[in-house]
């Protein structure tokens, strides 16, 4: 492995990025971009160090982050390896080791817990911990819910007895053979000369190691069938009991018998409590994502013998502001880097780019071929839908007890105050967007966010009245506008107070008529246009457009403002557009006319609910006889069906 740092000092010129790059190799490695200060910001992996960080000095990399990155980026580090497997695992290492704030990890960089065997102990032992991964110690987990981990060793515990790590008595065997490694053939003897029972020797979940009631042969298969049923393999566990259990009563040994027969129970309760997910011996993983602007959280499934035994989630520190793929394959090599237990199968969301080579990483990690795979169809996408759906809830519970959507939107406040020049921050935010359907049924939205948050309840929607004979999104907002901020509204309580900020969906266009029609009423309120394809803010005292940091919790406030708006806008319209559709229909079927109209509507409510009705439910309509009725039915469901066909 060979190491080298570019930069030398020039004394006449100090080279560019570009000139740097142009002399780093072609081999595959590991490339770590720094800051001003020297920090590391971004590392990442190559077949090719040259042509891929040559990607991103000419900005070729057309991921959302790179501008941003780059403009932070003034040297670099790269580091020669022999091959694209051995770039990966390095890459690991290195996020690890830097944490760098481009690269996905975790939001808490805490440590988790784990369940792990002491196997370099002459009889090791289970127990629950925080620890890092010490040599001749096995590892299963981690886990993200310390109860259900302490749960988990006293069940496993009661059906097959091992020693605690934390038990005096088993401290004090382990000293003893410490200081006589000669005599560990004879350990039970020797311990049973030398010391005392433990308690959980008396309720049963200890062997009696401390008591040399157990021989090293006996407790090593003890630890095999612990180590087992940790991996999810419960049958290989049953068999093995079973065998005993019989062989046991053919020996007489009834006591012996009774004793595993309590230990088969005990699995058996354990798994009626599992649910069962295939209807196959199936072992998977299936690794499911929820993502917010800035922020996602990642649910692992750990199917076993086709049940579930582990449900694991990890708040991750990037969110929409990366790809989907960037975003789980940082996870998966994050997730199985720290965990020993990797199954055959990984079902992930979406395909990596570098899946081969995560693959041979895993395989040669579980020392069996390991696939991934990204379902279409069937259970395991039902599967892999269902964690990505406890992911969301996890990460709605993340944000709530960690006040996390409070900050974002109070950052997001004044991000938007010095951005846009205001005088305060916007607490009261009113968005106006028009839509129309070349000219007819247009209508306006107005949303509001109080706070940063959605404030429905002075939501408002508007008909355009102005006759158009096309489309006129400039008449449609100077209308809708005068009519909201005239005298009459602005005084009317129930359109609330004056907002600190106004923002019309589009351009430098639509700004210029709210500005034209505020103007004209005299009032002076701070407003902007967003526009929808390069996410600009128009603003009145400058040419220039804003552009709002990508990622920053502004710039997701005022995207959440608009899509919210156009949101509302396009529901009132489809709304408008399908009434009248349908009463069109109505007054094409012979026998209905405005009475039997009238009637109809009272007996549903509305036309949505008549459309779903039968034959049967119309014809119980007063006034309308039976016929009537079944001309009713077929006309809304042949329009009901040419409206589903287009």
């Amino acid at each position: 492995m060979d190491r080298r740092e570019q930069g030398p000092a020039d004394h006449q010129r100090m080279p560019t990025l570009a000139e740097q790059v142009a002399k780093v190799p072609t081999d595959p490695g590991c490339y770590l971009w720094k800051d001003g200060q020297g920090t590391v910001v971004y590392v990442g992996k190559a077949k090719n160090l040259r042509a891929r960080m040559r990607q991103y000095v000419t900005l070729q990399d057309e991921r959302e982050k790179i501008p941003l990155m780059m403009q932070v980026v003034r040297s670099f580090d790269y580091v020669v390896v022999g091959s694209e497997h051995e770039a990966l695992v390095l890459e690991r290492n290195l996020i690890a080791q830097y944490h760098p704030y481009f690269n996905v990890d975790f939001k808490d960089d805490k440590s988790y817990p784990y369940i792990a065997i002491t196997e370099s102990d002459v009889f090791p032992a289970i127990k629950y911990t925080r620890e890092k991964h010490r040599k001749g110690t096995r590892y299963f987990g981690p886990y993200t819910d310390a109860r259900a981990a302490r749960e988990t060793i006293d069940t496993l515990r009661k059906v097959i007895p091992i020693c605690m790590a934390t038990c005096v008595e088993w401290k004090r065997a382990r000293r003893l053979l410490e200081k006589n490694p000669d005599q560990a053939a004879v350990a039970n003897l020797m311990l049973a000369e030398r010391c005392r029972p433990c308690f959980d020797y008396h309720v049963g979940r200890g062997p009696g190691v401390c008591a040399g009631m157990i021989d090293t042969v006996e407790y090593a298969r003890h630890v095999r069938q612990v180590e087992s049923f940790l991996q999810g393999h419960r049958s290989q566990v049953v068999g093995e009991l079973t065998e005993q259990m019989r062989a046991a009563a053919a020996d007489l040994d009834f006591e012996r018998a009774g004793r595993i027969k309590a230990r088969l129970d005990g699995i058996s309760a354990l798994d009626d409590r599992q649910q069962v997910v295939f209807s196959s011996s199936v072992s998977l993983d299936l690794v499911g994502v929820y993502r917010e602007e800035t922020i996602s959280c990642a649910c692992v499934f750990a199917v076993r013998e086709g049940r579930t035994v582990r449900s694991v989630e990890f708040v991750l520190d990037k969110g929409l502001d990366v790809s989907e793929e960037e975003l789980v394959g940082g996870f998966v090599k994050r997730y199985y880097d720290e965990t020993a237990d990797v199954p055959a199968e990984v079902d992930l969301p979406v395909g990596l780019s570098d899946a081969e080579v995560v693959e041979g990483w895993l395989t040669e990690k579980r020392g069996h071929v390991v696939r991934l795979h990204r379902p279409q169809r069937g259970e395991k996408r039902h599967l892999l839908d269902m964690a990505s759906e406890n992911a969301r809830h996890a990460l709605m519970r993340y944000m709530v007890r960690t006040g996390y959507a409070d900050d974002r939107t109070n950052k997001a406040l004044l991000q938007l105050e010095s951005a846009l020049a205001l005088d305060a921050p916007p607490m009261r935010i009113e968005c106006f967007d028009i839509s129309t359907l070349h000219g007819h049924f247009t209508v306006a939205s107005m949303v509001v966010f109080t706070n940063g948050r959605p404030d429905k309840s002075q939501y408002r929607r508007f008909k355009i009245q102005t006759p158009l004979e096309e489309a006129n999104d400039f008449v449609s907002m100077s209308e809708v506008l005068g009519r909201r901020y005239s005298p009459e509204r602005m005084a009317d309580g129930r359109f609330g107070s004056r907002p600190d900020l106004l923002v019309v969906d589009g351009g430098k266009p639509q700004l210029t008529a709210a500005i034209e029609q505020l103007e004209s009423l005299g009032l002076d309120i701070p407003v902007c246009g967003l526009a929808k394809s390069d996410e600009e803010i128009f603003v009145p005292w400058d040419d220039t457009p804003v552009v709002l940091p990508s990622g920053s919790p502004s710039l997701y406030l005022i995207k959440q403002v608009r899509d919210e708006s156009h949101r509302f806008a396009i529901t009132f319209h489809r709304e408008l557009r399908d009434k009248a559709m349908t009463v069109s229909v109505l007054d094409d079927v012979p026998g209905v006319g405005p009475k039997r109209k009238r009637a109809l509507m009272r007996r549903f409510g509305s036309l949505r609910r008549m459309r779903e009705a039968s034959e049967e439910e119309i014809a119980q309509t007063p006034g309308v006889p039976a016929e009537v009725a079944a001309a009713v039915w077929q006309a809304l469901r042949a329009w009901r069906d040419e409206k589903a066909s287009s």
